[in-house]
């Protein structure tokens, strides 16, 4: 399907950015400390977030999303993260289910489902990552058995933020025969993408984990015993769902990435403030060199990863054929940048830094995860590396020399 794209102007850029930074400040940001200890999932503030439009950034507008380009994308998670990184990330999420059902579902699929999720009134789950495949993601077990007009679910799906909350869950499941490794039995050919309801019979959850940070959004195991669904339930085509899956995985990578720069920068934030008021050795923090070294180093981190996760973004608006490579090297550049500058300014706040009243070690938390999921940052560097080893190399390096 050809995705058309809105690209803004300057102005209207402004304006989306001051709609959402208003959003965050009062419907997350607010709320961030009390969420996380509590475990509280806000449904009715993602609501609003669907109001104006949250809920399908980057689907198409005839299919009734926001249609906005990545790069206008990232900037809004940035702002998103700045009030709560956690919630951000969740909204991410969300948003690449509802982009995977525009992008490769049908018209039937698309009706049913998108005017839900865009508008938030519903929420998406993605569910890729099981037990024992998770870098490793077309090593899944959970099977897809055609029966009838319909096929058969069975498996485990592990670490699926949502998990209990969603009204629909994109699962990757195989419908060819692992045993065989060819044709689109084993591998990533045989693994095929699946719409499922909420309610479904067969469908239940884990408990809710236990976890060092995202404490305001569900992550559990979706359990599928023998959950059947419609054949008309399978998006795209059978053996299309491991494509599927690492598509959608560029633009989730570029968003995390933007929420690590937004959490990052809401710390680097504090710190700066915290360091004019902050007197020792009867000086203000802000007058010793080494801290403003420090600063000058945080600053500059998260400028370089900003301008990375930019260029990512424009590569997947370009259809770049080097956009796989691009958003890997953003993700990891942004989300270790991001992680580091968030503990920085936890070291600058010193005790006080580690005081959950400060919020600066729950956005410490908060970021860590993103160096692990939409692939680890050790992946990408596979991805990048393997790709400048090829004997031609990448194509952006091409052009470059």
């Amino acid at each position: 399907m050809t995705m058309t794209t809105t690209f803004t102007t300057s102005e209207e850029r402004e304006a989306i950015l001051g709609a959402v930074r208003e959003y965050a400040e009062s419907e997350l940001a607010p709320f961030a400390i009390e969420r996380d200890e509590k475990h509280l999932f806000p449904r009715e503030a993602l609501q609003r977030g669907g109001d104006l439009g949250l809920g399908g950034i980057y689907v198409r507008e005839e299919s009734g999303g926001t249609g906005l380009s990545r790069t206008d994308t990232v900037a809004i998670f940035e702002e998103l993260a700045k009030g709560d990184p956690t919630i951000a990330s969740y909204i991410s999420i969300h948003n690449m289910v509802a982009w995977m059902i525009d992008t490769y579902g049908d018209d039937a699929q698309r009706s049913q489902w998108l005017p839900k999720l865009t508008a938030m009134t519903e929420f998406g789950s993605y569910c890729l990552t099981e037990p024992g495949a998770g870098s490793d993601a077309a090593a899944i077990a959970t099977s897809a058995v055609l029966d009838g007009e319909s096929y058969v679910l069975t498996g485990v799906k592990q670490f699926i933020s949502g998990a209990g909350e969603a009204g629909v869950y994109v699962v990757m499941a195989r419908t060819g025969d692992p045993s065989t490794g060819s044709g689109t039995g084993g591998g990533a050919r045989g693994i095929s993408a699946f719409l499922v309801p909420a309610g479904s019979e067969g469908l239940s959850f884990g408990t809710l984990e236990k976890k060092m940070g995202w404490h305001a959004q569900p992550t559990r195991q979706v359990i599928l015993d023998g959950v059947r669904v419609p054949a008309a339930a399978m998006l795209g085509a059978e053996g299309q769902g491991f494509a599927i899956a690492m598509s959608a995985l560029n633009g989730g990578r570029l968003n995390v990435a933007a929420c690590s720069l937004g959490g990052a920068q809401w710390a680097l934030d504090r710190a700066v403030q915290y360091v004019h008021e902050r007197v020792a050795f009867g000086e203000p923090l802000a007058e010793k060199q080494s801290i403003l070294f420090t600063i000058a180093d945080m600053r500059t981190q998260l400028q370089a990863a900003r301008l990375m996760v930019r260029d990512g973004a424009e590569a997947v608006d370009e259809h770049d054929p080097d956009a796989t490579i691009r958003c890997a090297m953003a993700k990891r550049f942004a989300t270790d940048a991001g992680f580091d500058v968030a503990n920085q300014a936890l070291q600058l706040h010193g005790g006080y830094g580690y005081l959950q009243d400060y919020g600066i070690e729950k956005v410490v938390r908060d970021l860590r995860v993103h160096q692990i999921l939409e692939g680890t940052n050790e992946i990408m560097r596979l991805i990048v590396g393997r790709e400048m080893l090829r004997p031609a190399g990448s194509a952006s390096m091409r052009r470059a020399s």
